[in-house]
């Protein structure tokens, strides 16, 4: 164990900055998750937010995050709070173990000679929680995937225009191949020709990554058209009705025959 990380429990992970200790047990449920973005310049692509250094403990079950513990708020947010009452958490422990990471991370970097780990571009897709209804509240889900470091700008934009009332994000949730996710949500009533994009920058990629939803009312068959189609069913309808008794009794006769024939 490599600086002194802490000895990681049964069914728990660790990761601090871009590393991640295997579970010893496939059933890994708890993630402890730190990044320290302060080592990246000031005047970096996206200003302030890339000089601060932060830090986030994530607890989650079976991939679904319960609870995070922000390292500037030192607060504990809950994610499923119906589970609150069942868990008793102690921030900070919690706080203490991201200072451990965040001291590890930053004598690892030192000894690194501050170089810094392969960008991994995210991949990106976009969709609606529940089937489309026009008219009807909906979320659209904005879901980031397989990047790193963890350090991601998400933004939505309606017709062009910049979107931010009431849209919710997750913490980085960390995968155990190294990288990392997270989802965007933004509530909508979607109107029909709304075009809604979804716009992700990264260190990654070379410019903004977007991906575009466009809400389309169900195409409706014109009333010409669908009497047309009424029309021909029924007249195969009708057809049925005559020529199956008119076969029936034709084969009733040709049985008839043969029989007549063969005792001849």
């Amino acid at each position: 164990m490599p600086l002194g990380y802490p000895e990681p429990k049964e069914g728990i992970c660790l990761t601090g900055g871009n590393s991640w200790i295997p579970p010893r047990s496939p059933s890994c449920s708890v993630s402890a998750l730190t990044k320290v973005l302060s080592p990246f310049p000031a005047d970096s692509q996206w200003g302030k937010d890339s000089a601060e250094e932060s830090g986030l403990f994530l607890q989650d079950i079976n991939g679904e995050e319960t609870l995070h513990v922000d390292w500037n708020t030192k607060q504990q947010i809950w994610r499923l709070p119906e589970i609150k009452q069942a868990i008793h958490f102690d921030v900070q422990g919690v706080l203490g173990t991201i200072a451990v990471l965040k001291n590890n991370l930053a004598i690892l970097m030192k000894r690194s000679n501050w170089t810094q780990s392969q960008n991994v571009a995210p991949i990106v897709k976009l969709y609606l929680k529940t089937p489309l209804e026009m008219g009807d509240p909906n979320v659209l889900i904005c879901f980031a995937d397989r990047f790193s470091p963890p350090v991601l700008k998400i933004t939505w934009l309606k017709n062009g225009q910049l979107v931010s009332q009431g849209v919710e994000e997750t913490a980085y949730f960390p995968s155990v191949d190294n990288t990392f996710r997270k989802f965007s949500y933004l509530p909508l009533v979607p109107e029909d020709g709304d075009i809604y994009t979804c716009q992700v920058e990264h260190w990654g990629l070379d410019q903004p990554l977007q991906e575009t939803w466009t809400a389309k009312a169900p195409t409706l068959l014109p009333e010409t058209l669908e009497n047309m189609v009424c029309a021909l069913g029924l007249a195969v309808a009708i057809l049925g009705i005559i020529t199956g008794p008119i076969i029936f009794i034709k084969a009733r006769r040709m049985r008839s025959d043969n029989r007549g024939r063969g005792a001849l």
